[in-house]
């Protein structure tokens, strides 16, 4: 008898930031295919036997996405209850759209599970909010990293840049120079505010502060790489404001700047 996939996000990577429902899920699943995203605390209370790792990373190791997308039909048709498990939300830059609509036209039932995204909780928990009264009225979230097969890109950083609001940029550190450039380009002020958050809610947390102009060099001082989030505008200049009284486990002496 098939059986269902869960499309499960784990948040950030902070444990304690699994939604009630992915806990019960993740518990009593199978098999848990996940990717490299969900932070170690969540995947060490995994046990070994039911986890498969299925993840990418960029410039590393990385598992075919038609291969993920076969072994999720090729379990739930073994009567297995699989757990796709992914940082974040699984329908914001996680290819959970993708995997549904083959789970679908395989006749597999699934579920999507909301998770976290670290496109708010990332600037969030650095002290930075996405949107505020006095300095963002709108957030743009976009993607770093798009499919490579792509002739050309589909973003269009000119518009972006007029918009006047925050943009969240997932998975763009490596690619920091091209849309930091092409934003300048459109002018965007040098002196924007940016903010790179690695590892947000992970254990290792660093935030790196800069502006338009200085980013690329604080990134590359800082040694900041994948996974981080970039925050530009504004709003990322509040983090200096409320960083004193920051609970959220990194303070003042994981700043590079």
């Amino acid at each position: 008898m098939t059986a269902t996939v869960y499309l499960v996000g784990s948040g950030p990577g902070d444990p304690e930031l699994l939604t009630v429902k992915a806990k019960r899920l993740i518990e009593a699943a199978d098999v848990v295919l996940h990717d490299k995203l969900p932070g170690p605390g969540i995947l060490e209370s995994i046990p070994g036997a039911k986890r498969e790792d299925v993840g990418k990373r960029a410039g590393g190791e990385w598992t075919p996405q038609e291969y993920t997308n076969r072994r999720l039909v090729e379990l739930a048709n073994d009567g297995k209850t699989v757990v796709r498990l992914k940082g974040g939300d699984p329908f914001v830059f996680g290819r959970g759209g993708e995997e549904a609509e083959h789970l679908a036209e395989h006749g597999i039932p699934f579920e999507y599970v909301p998770g976290v995204t670290s496109a708010i909780a990332g600037p969030g928990v650095a002290g930075i909010p996405v949107t505020h009264r006095e300095h963002a009225s709108s957030v743009s979230f976009v993607t770093g990293h798009e499919d490579p097969t792509k002739d050309e890109s589909a973003i269009d950083w000119g518009a972006l840049a007029a918009t006047g609001g925050t943009l969240v940029v997932l998975m763009g550190v490596g690619k920091l120079p091209l849309y930091t450039d092409e934003l300048s380009a459109a002018g965007m002020a040098p002196e924007t505010p940016v903010a790179l958050i690695e590892r947000a809610t992970w254990p290792d947390q660093r935030v790196a502060l800069g502006t338009l102009e200085t980013i690329v060099e604080v990134r590359d001082e800082a040694g900041i790489e994948p996974p981080a989030i970039t925050v530009i505008g504004d709003v990322a200049a509040t983090r200096a404001r409320v960083v004193e009284f920051l609970r959220n486990g990194v303070g003042p002496e994981a700043d590079q700047k």
